[in-house]
């Protein structure tokens, strides 16, 4: 598996969440899930309430600045496998594996797992 660049790691900085979050929701939309779930999901990662995610996306803060504020879930780091070519746990740039981390968890409700899989819970 590749590792980063700094390009890369700098491009996944610099991006707003709030370019990101409609691919989410057409995503999961796409495969029958809600953006209630979608939220559910967010809200588990990051700690945020719908108003805080619907202000970062209203202010388009970058995901640097999304994660920074973020409080991130202790069990975060039982978020393996592959996304987007990257094994998540070999990330080494902490952002960028916490990026990867909501693009793993938004994938497996795409694909339909069950909440309490994906939240990491059962």
């Amino acid at each position: 598996m590749p590792t980063t660049t700094p390009e890369h790691d700098r491009r996944i900085a610099e991006m707003t969440f709030a370019s990101v979050y409609p691919h989410y929701v057409t995503k999961v939309e796409k495969k029958g899930r809600t953006v209630e779930e979608l939220h559910e999901v967010i809200r588990w990662l990051t700690g945020f309430t719908d108003a805080r995610i619907q202000k970062m996306i209203d202010d388009k803060v970058t995901f640097e600045a999304f994660f920074a504020k973020a409080k991130l879930n202790p069990n975060a780091e039982l978020i393996k496998g592959v996304i987007c070519g990257y094994r998540i746990e070999d990330i080494e740039t902490k952002l960028t594996r916490e990026c990867r981390y909501l693009d793993k968890l938004v994938d497996e409700l795409a694909k339909g797992k069950k909440m309490e899989k994906i939240l990491r819970t059962a």
